[in-house]
């Protein structure tokens, strides 16, 4: 099963475009501006469109340290940066906010997403303090803002956190789809960047039976992914796609096309 944005492409990769800190952030670059992000943005979307990702998803990860409510300022400004690359967009888009679901829905209401990534369920303890999402809110407001059609990947397994919801992974799966309408689960490493647990990873996948995509959230690489992929649906790309795999580089254009060219031989 995969969401009908990606035609009948299977096994779909997901590149990340991190944008830059954001106004109102401690590492906000002042001096380089809104245009400086604006230009990283559009450096990186080059680069995994050329490569030959599925689909694009733009996040604000240099905001750190992290908030669990977004401010006005974050909203607006990651808003704006994504309406002006917008028209260079070629491929299907989604925004995770990190970490305010509400947030994310509505920056992708505003600029015509396909997709949110959230931590839209569960109960953490975090690097952020005690985490506790509202997916009830955040599907209110999708429908309130007519985006019925916005899917909405639940990651399950927070990063930079610890859930206090003792159920089995693939428990909590199962009741996130039943219970909070997920339209498709994500599971993750601990860390950005750090790989799945593959075990988790089926199974989630064999708990849900198809009712709903399964993607790999993170750590996914050129070594890794014929295994991720014969687990799941599909895979998000941020860390791996960046010059010398560091989270924080810009997107390396050759990265990104090794890659895709070993999903294409896989497909």
């Amino acid at each position: 099963m995969i969401f009908d944005f990606f035609g009948t492409r299977k096994k779909a990769v997901i590149g990340m475009v991190h944008i830059g800190a954001l106004p109102g952030t401690p590492l906000y670059d002042a001096a380089g501006g809104m245009g400086r992000l604006i230009d990283g943005v559009l450096a990186d979307l080059e680069h995994l469109q050329a490569g030959g990702v599925d689909a694009i998803m733009f996040g604000n990860e240099n905001d750190r340290p992290y908030q669990l409510q977004a401010p006005a300022e974050g909203v607006a400004a990651m808003t704006a940066v994504i309406a002006t690359v917008k028209p260079e967009i070629k491929i299907p888009f989604g925004v995770n906010w990190l970490w305010d679901p509400s947030a994310s829905v509505a920056i992708a209401a505003a600029t015509g997403a396909s997709f949110v990534r959230e931590i839209f369920t569960g109960v953490f303890a975090s690097d952020m303090g005690l985490w506790k999402p509202d997916a009830a809110t955040a599907l209110r407001l999708r429908r309130n803002l007519g985006r019925n059609d916005l899917k909405l990947l639940f990651n399950i397994n927070a990063e930079f956190a610890d859930t206090l919801d003792r159920r089995p992974i693939e428990l909590r799966a199962r009741s996130a789809v039943f219970s909070s309408l997920a339209d498709g689960i994500l599971v993750s490493g601990a860390l950005t960047g750090q790989g799945v647990n593959t075990s988790d990873l089926q199974r989630v996948a064999e708990a849900l039976e198809g009712k709903v995509p399964v993607f790999a959230n993170t750590g996914v690489t050129l070594e890794t992914v014929s295994g991720i992929l014969a687990l799941a649906d599909g895979c998000i790309v941020g860390t791996h796609f960046k010059v010398d795999g560091v989270t924080w580089n810009p997107v390396d254009g050759d990265r990104v096309k090794r890659f895709m060219d070993q999903v294409n031989q896989l497909r």
